[in-house]
């Protein structure tokens, strides 16, 4: 069978990547290790509106052994391989950077082997805007110095980068890299500041804000980020790509947003700045726009509209989901 892998397929983009190739008639080989980082009722969720669709198969294993990338990969035949298992998040990696290392960077290379070794056409990279540090000018472009990462997740993400680079240089795989911006949707990471503060909100707890509230993020819509994943799926030797809203918003702009969406006022419980933390996000996304023809379609107000709906409709088991750091 000629398919598509999609590692992390019980992931927030992840799974929303599998989405959409299956919408456009494509076989898709769904690999998820389904760890426990965050609370698996949201990668059962997601996973289980894919098992219903024809088409996907589903390989539970870890890629950052061999014998565990060997049984995701099966033997099947693949057009493209789109690499987003990840350990993901700035804090979480000061706490656990060995899980970080092993998934990021020997599990891109235990896949970036056997594209080699199977000849695979595509190869298709997850990476991070977390790599852009406080001596970038913004907005920030792909040609931007990222040797001086703040944390492990984005030293990780630079390593993965690099192991890419090599792979292009001595064996010809075509490989897009592509460098993502605060990515927010329905049934998204609990780890990440939408999910926890329309959580907060909703439930009337202290909303936890790191800093004075005036770091911006360029928070981009999931849906807009998948279409452009996709789209990077085509031959271009081998590119980094930022994939972002080219509209940063700060963090008490955001609380603002919620609050009206929830008719409920937030209590902020202000905390020092996290170490780690860049103190502000902005995609230049004119290169995704030459080479995906991408842009994102969603503002923030309409998909900001679609986290709560979904938060609402889910709230009896989403309440419940671990936000705390």
């Amino acid at each position: 069978m000629t398919a598509f892998l999609v590692t992390g397929a019980a992931g927030f983009i992840g799974s929303d990547v599998a989405r959409r190739l299956l919408d456009d008639g494509q076989a898709v080989v769904g690999v998820d290790n389904l760890n426990d980082a965050y609370d698996l009722r949201l990668k059962q969720w997601r996973l289980e509106r894919l098992q219903a669709r024809p088409g996907f198969t589903f390989r539970q294993a870890d890629i950052s052994t061999t014998e565990g990338a060997r049984q995701g990969w099966g033997s099947d035949t693949y057009e493209a391989v789109v690499n987003l298992a990840a350990r993901a998040g700035v804090r979480p990696s000061l706490r656990h950077p060995a899980a970080y290392y092993a998934t990021n960077v020997i599990g891109t290379l235990q896949l970036l082997e056997l594209c080699r070794q199977h000849n695979v056409p595509k190869f298709v990279l997850a990476s991070t805007s977390s790599l852009y540090g406080a001596h970038n000018p913004r907005p920030f472009q792909e040609t931007a110095d990222i040797t001086r990462p703040f944390s492990p997740y984005a030293a990780s993400k630079g390593a993965a980068e690099l192991l890419s680079h090599t792979y292009h240089h001595l064996h010809g795989l075509d490989i897009t890299v592509l460098r993502y911006f605060t990515v927010y949707g329905p049934a998204g990471r609990p780890d990440m500041s939408i999910f926890r503060f329309i959580q907060w909100i909703a439930e009337d707890r202290p909303v936890i804000l790191y800093g004075d509230g005036t770091q911006e993020r360029d928070f981009t819509y999931r849906d807009d980020v998948s279409a452009g994943t996709v789209a990077a799926i085509r031959r271009l030797g081998y590119e980094v790509i930022n994939l972002g809203s080219d509209h940063p918003v700060s963090l008490l702009g955001l609380v603002a947003r919620l609050e009206r969406l929830l008719g409920k006022k937030a209590v902020i419980d202000r905390r020092p700045p996290a170490p780690g933390d860049v103190p502000s996000t902005w995609a230049d996304i004119s290169k995704a726009g030459r080479l995906l023809e991408w842009k994102p379609a969603t503002d923030l107000d309409t998909g900001l509209d679609a986290c709560v709906r979904w938060y609402l409709d889910e709230r009896s088991w989403a309440r419940q989901v671990n936000t705390l750091d």
